[in-house]
């Protein structure tokens, strides 16, 4: 196996809630990321999936060093992220990219396409001035964007060309490993489509290692080689993508499997739609033991003592549930 390009070590991002109107004091904490233990390997394609509020933008963003980590720490090729200046930050850009979810709101309004990608050229000094149209026009024909339009604002474009722009932003500095925040969530179905293939295209003749969020698990098992589920801040279940879904081992697990659509209206009338109870708990105040027992059909007192480790669920597979050998097949 080869060595993580990557790796998180029991990662926390917690915010500070504070109240008071002149002396302000300490009232709680969100735990938006509580604990995440993660490995990436070079050329992967990760999937993080699970529902919304449980912590997969800030987990994103904690990787980039956008957000700033509570505790834990983030190595990229080495090079501790979490303990590193705002110069050696500034470096590890050229190897860590981001795509957020509406290029709309990440793309700068005032700047053309060609300034957009010519920026983090200069900046990194990749190329010199004379080389950056030449590398400009060579990376929006990367992405299927034809050079003509450089001089165009975001306004000018669709939803699914500023993505391409966004995506070219992206790959500009060759990047050793992108987080993709949900990028194809705000396009039309064909769009969404167009966008994940260039992105298996990319992911395949360039080497780039990505994670991949998003909430569809069909187009999760399309695109990643691993998936990795999580629930409340906490991995609940990590594995290979076509195990996971097609026979996902943690309860959780098999309430998102199961809310995925199928195709064929006689198989879907006939499917078992698991419907979870209740709202998911706030993670300011999670439950004792397993963040998921107030919802999970097959829960039982143990499930209130103690968080359940990350725990063997199969061939390169883990599940934190203490009932693994006990829950009838998926």
């Amino acid at each position: 196996m080869p060595e993580a390009i990557l790796e998180l070590r029991d990662v926390k991002t917690h915010f500070a809630i504070q109240q008071g109107f002149l002396v302000k004091r300490h009232a709680g904490s969100v735990r938006a990321v509580d604990g995440v233990t993660l490995s990436v390997r070079p050329g992967e394609v990760l999937g993080l999936v699970g529902e919304s509020g449980c912590g997969k933008s800030t987990l994103a963003r904690t990787i980039l060093q956008l957000v700033p980590t509570t505790a834990g720490t983030v190595i990229l090729n080495g090079r501790n992220l979490t303990a590193a200046t705002r110069a050696e930050l500034l470096a590890s850009r050229r190897d860590l990219q981001m795509i957020f979810q509406d290029p709309y709101a990440s793309l700068n309004p005032r700047m053309t396409v060609f300034a957009t990608l010519a920026e983090p050229l200069l900046v990194h000094r990749v190329c010199r001035r004379s080389e950056v149209a030449a590398r400009v026009s060579e990376i929006m024909q990367r992405v299927g964007l034809a050079p003509r339009f450089a001089q165009k604002y975001p306004h000018e474009f669709s939803g699914g060309q500023r993505q391409r722009i966004a995506i070219a932003r992206a790959l500009a500095l060759n990047p050793k490993v992108i987080v993709a925040d949900e990028p194809v969530s705000a396009l039309d179905v064909s769009i969404q489509a167009q966008i994940l293939n260039l992105l298996a295209e990319l992911c395949s003749g360039m080497k780039l290692t990505l994670i991949f969020i998003a909430h569809d698990l069909s187009v999760v098992r399309h695109i990643s080689d691993r998936v990795a589920v999580m629930y409340l801040g906490k991995i609940v279940e990590l594995g290979p993508a076509a195990a996971v879904i097609d026979h996902p081992a943690h309860p959780y697990t098999r309430a998102l499997v199961s809310a995925i659509p199928v195709p064929d209206p006689a198989i879907e009338r006939g499917r078992l739609r698991i419907v979870l109870a209740g709202d998911p708990p706030s993670p300011i105040n999670p439950p004792a033991g397993c963040a998921f027992h107030p919802r999970c059909p097959f829960a039982i007192e143990a499930c209130k003592a103690a968080p359940p480790p990350l725990s063997p669920a199969g061939p390169a597979r883990e599940a934190a549930c203490i009932r693994l050998g006990e829950l009838p097949p998926s």
